[in-house]
């Protein structure tokens, strides 16, 4: 396509992924250690300081005990006694317990603490709530639907929500939960390393739109690469198409040199030029840089977002934090094939990640999803 971004092709047909595949850490990585409050001042607590499988966890008086102890890890667990916080029988629905369970990884113990001091399990995409409103002590604690509500409200020794120290609106831990099955090349760190080249993304406007515009990035992204597996185009026929020979410097890395690469699939000399020269990286005489060094990579894809119109009328940038919605940026990226009811399926596709990713972040996702 004349605007330089090839979508990779994950049909059926498109076996090959490129390079392994990573998955989400099990050991705990600590962050801190310390009781969690809530309603009426008082602490979640381990029923009885028991260790075994199935312990109730609920609200206490604040006692300082073992009990009371949780590390809110930047693995997206919190533990207390050598055990996770757990939801009972991996649940999803209003009122599902939680209890103390051998840490096995599951999405079940997987939690968000968010700035605005909710716990948020993403699987359910629901908070951490007293169960009634009820601040007795022994009030069991369970799931519900996030209603910003006192009986909903904890603070946490450490978040695994908020900002990060690299300043990003995403955590490791969110991030790990947004893709989990993703290509080891497409590392957190990379990504942080590629935010001071346009500091504005993710952080104009309130948290609010701040986290609104991370989860809508990478919502587009995780569409383009199919849940962050996919580095360079798969179709190999296409690679030769992308050289422009009317552009006065031409292709010097090779006529197929030119093919998509990167999270939003950076494709065409001209792009490659564009981009390289923005960022102050010889991406014309070197495409190869955008599949090997994350960093870049990622670079390429925030040059995208925060710069190019594409075949929209506004940057995805300004589309999130002017409020024209996430529909805005599916038609700046790929408008003229996706947008106008062209492939309802895959705006579909796009508008269901944001609306999860934006899930794990704790926000809404505003209005005017679709274009």
């Amino acid at each position: 396509m004349r605007n330089g971004w090839r979508r990779a092709a994950y049909a059926a047909a498109c076996s090959l992924v490129v390079g392994l595949l990573s998955v989400l850490p099990a050991s705990p990585a600590a962050a801190a250690t310390g009781q969690i409050s809530g309603l009426a001042g008082k602490c979640v607590d381990v029923a009885g300081a028991s260790t075994a499988n199935g312990t109730a966890v609920q609200l206490y008086d604040c006692n300082g005990t073992a009990a009371q102890q949780w590390n809110v890890g930047s693995d997206g667990t919190i533990r207390a006694l050598g055990k996770c916080l757990d939801v009972s029988n991996n649940s999803t629905a209003d009122g599902a317990q939680i209890h103390l369970w051998d840490c096995v990884g599951g999405a079940n113990q997987q939690w968000v603490v968010t700035a605005a001091r909710d716990i948020v399990n993403p699987q359910a995409n629901k908070c951490l709530d007293v169960s009634g409103n009820n601040s007795a002590n022994g009030t069991r604690l369970q799931i519900w639907t996030c209603t910003g509500a006192a009986n909903q409200k904890w603070t946490a020794p450490a978040t695994g929500g908020g900002t990060t120290p690299s300043g990003f609106v995403v955590t490791e831990a969110q991030f790990n939960q947004m893709f989990p099955s993703r290509n080891s090349f497409y590392t957190y760190s990379g990504l942080t390393a590629a935010l001071s080249a346009y500091p504005a993304f993710a952080n104009t406007g309130s948290d609010t739109v701040k986290k609104q515009e991370a989860a809508a990035f990478l919502a587009n992204v995780n569409h383009e690469t199919g849940g962050l597996v996919y580095i360079v185009e798969q179709n190999t026929a296409n690679y030769p198409t992308y050289c422009d020979w009317s552009q006065s410097y031409g292709c010097p890395a090779g006529q197929a040199a030119y093919y998509g690469r990167g999270p939003i699939q950076l494709s065409w000399n001209f792009n490659y030029k564009a981009a390289g020269d923005a960022l102050g990286i010889d991406l014309l005489g070197n495409p190869w840089l955008v599949q090997n060094d994350a960093a870049v990579a990622w670079k390429t894809g925030l040059w995208y977002w925060n710069t190019q119109n594409g075949p929209g009328t506004m940057t995805p940038h300004n589309a999130m934090v002017n409020g024209a919605g996430f529909g805005q940026t599916i038609r700046s990226i790929n408008g003229s094939l996706e947008c106008d009811g062209r492939n309802p399926a895959q705006v579909q596709s796009r508008v269901d990640a944001y609306n999860r990713f934006t899930g794990i972040l704790g926000v809404t996702p505003g209005a005017n999803l679709y274009c």
